[in-house]
């Protein structure tokens, strides 16, 4: 199975038309046909259903195109780290990472760094542990901003300098945002919008025993969504302080919990993985902000 082929798989699956995959691989309609066909003689499975103007992938499809993605994108990475070896102005950076005010320092580090190595490049995933972690355990990123205690048999790790403080984001008219702090009374009967990691973890060692009586309206990965419905008027919204935008203008306000709620934030990389020299080089400009774990 050639890296090529799954390339021509990909972009049937993203187009989901034979035509305009061809047309975007720059290669012949026959041509891209014989590959698939080879490539599900190859498997002994029937990767697609066709049909008159579109093409669907099957439950295998669906399957190797996950796989093939993974594949894919792990052959681009390890490509571009090669080609950078011989880089002294710059390379490839890969960082998933966490919401947080404190990305801040990340940000700070790579802007020195281009200054330094205009050839820098930086890709940035955004998301919650699990997915970043995931995409770090693959092979797919130097670097992974992770918003628990790390699993030092897999990772070295880096504390950010000051723990995330929980609070709760509120509409400015509403009758909450009289109050300093929030507490777990203040949320009974509410409908709460929180990531499902925070709920899952934080909240509820917060809570303890009254955690049942808070209410989960809905779940959302990134804090901005969540402040859009908040504004509405739906819910209120548990997050990091300074995540979203609550000045005067934007109708939101953030009270504190109390007792204080916070969260030590964690730059990690895999024990097992070789940094690349722009990695490395990063990685050495954080340490007189950051705490060694």
């Amino acid at each position: 199975m050639e890296i090529r082929t799954l390339r021509y798989f990909l972009a049937v699956a993203r187009e989901e038309n034979m035509s305009r995959a061809a047309e975007t691989l720059h290669v012949t309609q026959p041509t891209l046909s014989k590959a698939l066909k080879s490539l599900e003689e190859e498997l002994g499975k029937k990767l697609f259903t066709r049909r008159s103007f579109s093409i669907r992938l099957t439950e295998e499809g669906v399957l190797l195109r996950d796989r093939a993605e993974n594949l894919v994108d792990m052959t681009d990475k390890i490509e571009k780290e090669f080609v950078s070896l011989d880089d002294i102005t710059g390379g490839e950076l890969y960082l998933g990472l966490a919401e947080s005010y404190q990305i801040r320092f990340l940000a700070r580090q790579i802007r020195q760094l281009k200054e330094r190595y205009p050839n820098l490049h930086y890709h940035i995933t955004s998301g919650d542990t699990e997915q970043v972690a995931d995409k770090l355990d693959r092979g797919l990123l130097d670097f992974a901003v992770l918003a628990e205690i790390p699993d030092n048999r897999k990772y070295h790790s880096l504390a950010f300098p000051v723990p995330d403080v929980w609070g709760l984001v509120m509409r400015a008219d509403d009758p909450l945002a009289k109050k300093k702090f929030v507490r777990v009374n203040d949320l009974k009967g509410l409908p709460l919008f929180c990531s499902g990691q925070g709920w899952v973890h934080d909240i509820a060692a917060w809570a303890g025993d009254h955690m049942n009586d808070l209410t989960l309206e809905g779940s959302f990965r990134l804090s901005y969504n969540g402040s859009v419905f908040t504004r509405e008027g739906l819910g209120y919204l548990l997050t990091f302080r300074d995540l979203v935008d609550t000045s005067k203008e934007s109708g939101l306000v953030f009270r504190p919990l109390s007792p204080a709620l916070t969260t030590t934030l964690y730059l990690v990389r895999n024990k097992y993985q070789t940094l690349t020299p722009i990695a490395e080089r990063f990685l050495s400009g954080l340490t007189k902000d950051f705490q060694v774990e």
